[in-house]
């Protein structure tokens, strides 16, 4: 473990923050940034999306921080400043979606070396939810978890899903693999989209404050997903539905404007957790912890007493 870069000129997060490399168990090189608090009654694994970074959660950490909260987070392989893993740096790639598991795995292995106090708390975001969630199933130590638009499954029209898993399953077999998945571009999403049209926020704020930080650090930036990335993610999400929720008390946050990721599949997920709940957000879209400064305080407020309820008694 070696200290790593940390863009502390953009994240806005609480004082303190810093960055380490981490190295997976097949060699793959990523990096975890944290921010510490003081007297932190535990601290949030936070597991991002697909095509974000570490300083990109400065402000949720400062958001955990006053809530008595020390925050984690992670570049995954392929994309932030880990290791990219396609031939082209700006495509989103994975040789295999399970290979996340290996970088949470040696996150775990780091925790207890940054000094971050127990207990531990799951947030997932988008792509994050899909791998927390087969991490919880694999026994992830966390005492509760929390997720945000989780990617348990990808919002495609009916008519189009068939499409998307043929053409993603024949790319390899036609040495397609790293190709863009259709619709997508190879800039990054805040800089290819205007406000306007974009799927993640309803606040202006916010949106400038993802477009400052990839231009101020493009290298931080990434594209859309290959057609292999989006053949892994369907096959995973459809092999996370088939599974039983696991032992860990779940509440999931999602926007009643989601058009990322799949809202009958997060319903169908939390109908079927015992004990888990799912809260609704009105008018949100898929970053809720980055929406309406109203709905970032609702978000950040339930979920603190969701972990406050299965902390230390």
């Amino acid at each position: 473990m070696t200290q790593a870069p940390f863009h502390a000129d953009v994240d806005e997060g609480p004082a303190g923050g810093r960055a380490v490399w981490l190295t997976a168990s097949d060699g793959v090189r990523i990096r975890v940034g944290y921010w510490p608090c003081d007297g932190a009654r535990g601290t949030v694994l936070l597991f991002p999306g697909r095509t974000e970074y570490i300083e990109k959660y400065g402000r949720a950490a400062a958001d955990f921080a006053m809530r008595g909260y020390a925050t984690l987070a992670v570049d995954w392989r392929g994309q932030g400043l880990a290791d990219r893993v396609a031939g082209d740096p700006a495509v989103g790639h994975v040789g295999h979606f399970s290979d996340y598991q290996a970088d949470a795995a040696a996150v775990v292995a780091a925790m207890p070396g940054l000094d971050l106090p127990a207990p531990w708390h799951l947030v997932g975001h988008s792509m994050g939810g899909a791998i927390g969630l087969r991490a919880l199933m694999e026994g992830l130590p966390v005492a509760s978890a929390a997720f945000t638009g989780p990617m348990w499954g990808i919002e495609l029209p009916l008519a189009l899903r068939p499409v998307a898993w043929a053409l993603s399953a024949a790319s390899a077999r036609l040495g397609l693999g790293e190709r863009l998945s259709p619709g997508t571009k190879a800039e990054s999403y805040v800089l290819a989209e205007t406000f306007e049209d974009n799927k993640l926020t309803t606040d202006t704020e916010m949106y400038n404050y993802m477009q400052r930080q990839t231009r101020a650090h493009p290298e931080l930036g990434l594209g859309g997903p290959t057609m292999h990335w989006l053949y892994e993610a369907l096959f995973e999400t459809r092999r996370l539905s088939r599974l039983p929720a696991p032992d860990v008390p779940g509440l999931t946050f999602l926007g009643t404007d989601e058009e990322i990721v799949s809202a009958d599949r997060i319903r169908a997920r939390m109908d079927g957790w015992p004990g888990g709940r799912l809260e609704m957000l009105p008018g949100g879209r898929h970053e809720v912890m980055m929406e309406d400064p109203a709905t970032r305080t609702r978000v950040f407020d339930m979920a603190v007493a969701h972990f406050d309820a299965h902390g230390p008694d």
